[in-house]
């Protein structure tokens, strides 16, 4: 079978191509190039990822193709990112990126070249069961990458192999020394590609300009001054410049919460603060891994971020989204992030968080009304 694998010059993807290659598949290696680096935007690694990938395709003796998806990326992905800080909310571009690109336009360019399936090095397994796919953790739990995976559907699924999702992180890197490719010792990547290095306020600066407002205690008082409700997230507790205030107490200050249209930003002590915890959230429109929900109402587990432990909950459907009540409270669940849902090693998919219902919730005054506070 002709596979197709997103190769992207690290070790996860050198392994994947080498394990489809032991298993009889005719491998060929396609390199994503989806950020255009100049002087403003970078610096991205494509350059250095490209030469890497090209090394291990010609060690492997397996075809290698590039493209630059950085058009669609853009539109499809990076336009998503900013327009969900100026609302004041904390997008995850992975999520959207592996829909909309890696698992949609490479998925399209694999099969214009001739290629049955697609690979990636994700850290996730795929079975099916009476004609369903379903997308299942990986063996190693520590590095699964399901939560980011978790809107993909039925044909993503069907076409899909994740090789180094059956086996354990320090294997893969064991089989990368054993045959010898160049990729062995290269550091994982972390965080997100067009941002890399960088300071995460100075690179959002080029394209949302600073507005500096009023940082206040849920009671009102004015503690500081924000560089702009954008650049932060709920929870957060480095950088708000405000420790060490006369009468404030030695615990630490955390965000809880954000008012774009007033342009404040609302910080508490203490990291246990009942400003961020909540017990309920609300949601965008889902998807569901098998196209359909489990049920109008269920109960399962979910997470509202990547490395979260299961937190039990029930699911309610309504109004296009969902209402889902957690058995205990949560901290810092965040608007715009993820909440995904899992069914022991089943992962069922997820959807967008709008609003919860702790006391700020990410949302003005006015948002919290429109949302009947949840």
């Amino acid at each position: 079978m002709k596979v197709m694998l997103g190769i992207s010059g690290g070790v996860d993807s050198s392994v994947a191509a080498l394990l489809l290659q032991q298993a009889g598949h005719e491998v060929e290696g396609l390199f994503m190039q989806n950020w255009e680096e100049d002087d403003r935007n970078g610096p991205c690694t494509t350059d250095v990822d490209r030469k890497d990938a090209v090394a291990v395709c010609g060690r492997l003796g397996i075809p290698f193709h590039a493209r630059n998806f950085a058009a669609e990326y853009w539109d499809g992905v990076f336009t998503h990112f900013l327009d969900e800080y100026r609302a004041g909310r904390t997008p995850n571009p992975d999520v959207l990126c592996n829909r909309e690109i890696k698992f949609k336009t490479f998925l399209d360019e694999a099969r214009a070249l001739g290629a049955e399936k697609i690979a990636t090095g994700h850290y996730a397994r795929v079975d099916c069961r009476r004609g369903e796919y379903r997308l299942l953790r990986a063996v190693d739990a520590s590095k699964d990458q399901t939560y980011f995976l978790h809107a993909l559907g039925q044909p993503q699924l069907a076409a899909t192999l994740f090789p180094v999702g059956e086996i354990e992180k320090s294997r893969v890197r064991e089989l990368a020394r054993e045959a010898a490719l160049p990729t062995h010792a290269k550091k994982d990547s972390t965080g997100i590609c067009f941002i890399g290095e960088r300071d995460f306020r100075s690179f959002l600066a080029q394209y949302i300009p600073s507005r500096p407002g009023d940082m206040r205690t849920p009671d009102g008082l004015r503690v500081g001054e924000h560089q702009g409700v954008m650049y932060y997230t709920l929870g957060q507790r480095n950088g708000l410049g405000i420790g060490g205030r006369t009468n404030a107490g030695g615990e630490p200050w955390y965000v809880v919460g954000k008012d774009v249209a007033a342009n404040v930003l609302y910080v508490a002590q203490g990291g246990e603060n009942h400003w961020l915890n909540s017990q309920r959230l609300r949601s965008e429109a889902p998807s569901w891994v098998a196209g359909h929900a489990p049920a109008d109402r269920f109960r399962c587990t979910a997470k509202t971020r990547y490395r979260q432990a299961d937190q039990p909950c029930e699911v309610q459907l309504c109004d296009g989204g969902l209402e889902v009540r957690f058995d205990t409270p949560q901290r810092a669940v965040t608007p715009g992030q993820s909440v995904v849902f899992y069914d022991g090693e089943a992962c069922l998919g997820g959807a967008v968080i709008a609003a919860t219902d702790a006391a700020y919730g990410g949302l003005s005054p006015h948002e919290r009304e429109q949302h009947n506070g949840v």
